[in-house]
């Protein structure tokens, strides 16, 4: 989270909760609030010329990395940032019940992917747990029993826990559960036949509370008589945890045919009598990037593994399992940087930069007893096995991207530098895109589809050192070659940034922010909208809403409104990007200049232009003071947390003229779609000589961070750490709240608001 200071107190550094037994679980979930700051899933369509989501094999990913709840506030860590391949994400850990923290399941969201949390029994003392899972918590001090005796013995079945666990899913926003079960079940076939029955109730009320998207995944682990003993595929003895399940994750220790014979058993299987009949793609099967014992040996090896899962012909989905390790293995080896480990985790993910790169590739494992050898061919990263999902359709959930990896070392607002960290910060909450056709090798064509010349070459990097908004920006490099052609004194190149899905015949407005380096060319750039898949019958219309917009500190603004008409009933896979027109003094000459990208918004337009467009509005904002309770022990306290309410704008009041009763036009319409913020920026001023004669302004305040790290949303705690030194001992401060749009604007300082602390050394 991009904040002030270090070694904050808890009270920012709060990562969502986690329960490291069912006792803790009935203590603590009842006090748990709703967070209304996590973004709620928004799915995915499937689009004209791609792949339906129903046909090909999925990608789960497992995050297990050192435990858990890692991530700092004030230091780079591992993000994901690869979701357009993936279909769901588990967050893992060791403790009971692990709830994903806000931010995670905000990013995944934002781009169509689910975020599941994980329940895990492990080793002996996980016993007592896991029959109280089943029967709920019973009475402590009184004594019970049934009403007359009976010989019916079987292990009744509680939807306690099914209950509490799906309204802890809704409360923290995330989409379902892995379940873990690596502990022996003493209560044999009677105890695992009610589990299947409890995992019914958690899936049903996982639907209800959550939605019917919401997940409850099976790992491989015992078998119907209650032993542990890893399967490595779907057979007879685990099938029954599968069935009430919505997917099967298997163990990742398997020879190379247990893939196919995975798929074999699921079609030989009469599902006619089954409540939820199950398909190839729900069997997720186990890879683990650390290798142990997994076909391939794991890291740049895992490729071969998945070419047995085959999930664009056989159908079976992946479940990737501790893809940190290009992390984890990497971050104690000398001069290792953030740098480093980004340009590593994207060789493993999509390959390297250029295409000719040689991958070296671990030696495999020596095949298992019954084992065939098989051969496979040079690397492949995981994007090549998948196909990229463009994030939610815009008129469902806005886009936006500033190219945020969830890290930096800087904060810019509205191109200003408002924050510089020597340390860095994480917040996952930001992950943006970082543009899936630009990063990390454009695409270049011509503008010109007449031109015959050699086309320049073009590569992407993320730049920390100037941005738009947020922490980074996309830095896009373009190498012209010479050319002798008569026209090459103006030569004009498309660069695709981002894949969308986009409803026919809806209007979409896009904005895209920019800023040409000064160099050897004079450049001239515009926004478009292009097809994105070969083949797909449709056509665009894009037509600029206003002249460029020159904005502060050397950037640029494009709008353009455009409409795709197809007369397929599937969304329309397109691509936004720029025409970037250059011009040299001599064009035989090679030439190279890049541009920045800050920032590309598309949203819907109101179904009609009647219809009156709203705006987020920031309304009042409060403080509670640290030590309100013992405040005549710090009557000078400016510490505490500032808490403010949003609503909606509607814009100038029309004249409104009383007409016939019968008049059938309303005397005003509004665009129910209601608009909403990504974050809020905090900044505070000190009030030392306000008041006498000086008024005090918001652009003279001090940027000390930003919201989204604990997904509450209208929330921030200022502690000691974020405030500047000179304001620590201040009788009294002004916070300023200042709201970012899901459109990626700055609210006015008109829309935004401030809260002055109490100066109690004057009130007592």
């Amino acid at each position: 989270m991009p904040i002030e200071g270090t070694n904050h107190s808890p009270s920012v550094s709060d990562q969502d909760p986690f329960f490291d037994s069912l006792t803790e679980l009935d203590q603590r979930a009842p006090l748990v609030s709703k967070l209304e700051g996590v973004l709620p899933y928004t799915p995915r369509t499937d689009v004209d010329g791609f792949p339906r989501a129903s046909t090909t094999g999925k990608l789960l990913v497992c995050h297990d990395y050192k435990g858990g709840y890692t991530e700092s506030p004030t230091a780079p860590a591992y993000t994901f940032n690869y979701w357009p391949y993936c279909e769901s994400f588990v967050y893992f850990s060791h403790h009971r019940v692990t709830i994903p923290p806000s931010g995670w399941s905000t990013a995944a969201h934002r781009q169509g992917v689910k975020m599941l949390g994980t329940l895990i029994f492990e080793h002996a003392k996980s016993e007592a747990d896991c029959l109280r899972l089943l029967v709920g918590p019973l009475p402590t001090f009184t004594e019970t029993g049934p009403a007359k005796p009976t010989q019916f013995t079987a292990l009744p079945v509680s939807p306690h826990y099914a209950r509490t666990l799906a309204e802890l899913a809704f409360r923290r926003g995330f989409d379902g559960y892995l379940l873990n079960f690596e502990a022996p079940l003493k209560g044999g076939v009677e105890q695992t036949r009610a589990l299947t029955m409890w995992i019914a109730m958690l899936e049903k009320e996982m639907k209800m509370k959550v939605g019917p998207h919401a997940e409850v995944i099976w790992y491989d682990s015992v078998i119907v008589d209650g032993q542990l003993r890893w399967q490595d595929r779907l057979n007879s003895t685990n099938l029954p945890f599968f069935l009430p399940s919505t997917g099967f994750f298997s163990n990742y220790t398997w020879p190379s045919g247990h893939p196919k014979r995975t798929a074999q058993y699921l079609l030989s299987l009469d599902q006619t009598h089954y409540r939820q009949p199950k398909e190839l793609q729900n069997l997720f099967i186990g890879v683990d990037v650390w290798g142990r014992g997994s076909h391939g040996g794991g890291g740049f090896g895992i490729y071969k593994a998945i070419t047995h899962i085959d999930p664009a012909s056989m159908g079976l989905s992946v479940a990737l399992f501790g893809q940190a390790w290009t992390w984890e293995s990497e971050q104690d080896k000398p001069g290792w940087t953030w740098k480093q480990w980004w340009d590593y985790e994207s060789k493993l993910w999509i390959g390297p930069p250029t295409a000719d790169e040689d991958v070296p590739v671990p030696e495999p494992p020596p095949p298992r007893e019954g084992e065939l050898p098989c051969k496979h061919g040079a690397f492949q990263p995981i994007a090549d096995f998948f196909p990229r999902r463009p994030p939610p359709n815009p008129a469902a959930l806005p886009f936006f991207t500033s190219f945020s990896p969830g890290v930096g070392w800087g904060w810019f607002v509205r191109g200003a530098r408002v924050f510089r960290s020597e340390t860095g910060w994480t917040d996952v909450d930001k992950t943006t895109t970082v543009g899936d056709l630009a990063f990390p090798r454009p695409r270049l064509a011509w503008d010109d589809e007449g031109r015959t010349d050699a086309l320049p070459e073009a590569r992407a990097e993320l730049s920390m050192d100037d941005a738009w908004m947020g922490g980074s920006s996309l830095l896009v490099t373009i190498a012209a070659p010479g050319s002798d052609a008569e026209d090459a004194f103006f030569r004009c190149v498309w660069l695709p940034v981002q894949s969308l899905a986009i409803t026919p015949g809806r209007s979409y407005r896009m904005s895209a922010v920019y800023k040409v380096h000064e160099g050897p060319v004079d450049a001239d750039v515009g926004a478009m909208v292009k097809p994105l898949a070969d083949g797909v019958e449709a056509t665009f219309d894009v037509t600029p809403v206003a002249a460029p917009e020159v904005l502060p500190h050397g950037w640029d603004e494009l709008v353009v409104d455009f409409v795709v008409t197809s007369e397929h009933p599937l969304d329309v896979p397109v691509a936004v990007g720029l025409v970037v027109g250059f011009a040299c003094e001599d064009p035989t000459e090679p030439v190279e200049f890049s541009l920045l990208v800050g920032a590309i918004s598309v949203y819907a337009n109101p179904v009609s232009p009647t219809l009156t467009a709203l705006s987020p509005k920031l309304l009042w904002a409060d403080f509670v003071p640290e030590k309100h309770f013992v405040i005549f022990q710090n009557p000078s306290s400016v510490y505490g947390t500032v808490r403010w309410g949003a609503g909606v704008s509607l814009g100038p009041v029309p004249a409104l003229t009383m007409g016939s009763p019968e008049d059938p036009e309303p005397s005003w319409i509004l665009d129910h779609a209601i608009p909403g913020l990504l974050y809020c920026n905090i900044y505070v001023l000190g009030m030392d000589g306000v008041g006498a004669g000086v008024a005090a302004q918001p652009e003279d305040a001090v940027f000390i961070g930003t919201t989204g790290l604990d997904g509450r949303g209208g929330w921030f705690y200022a502690d000691s750490q974020c405030l500047p030194e000179a304001l620590r001992e201040a009788d009294a401060v002004r916070y300023y709240v200042q709201g970012v749009t899901d459109k990626g604007r700055v609210l006015d300082w008109e829309d935004c608001v401030f809260v002055t602390t109490p100066d109690y050394s004057k009130l007592y």
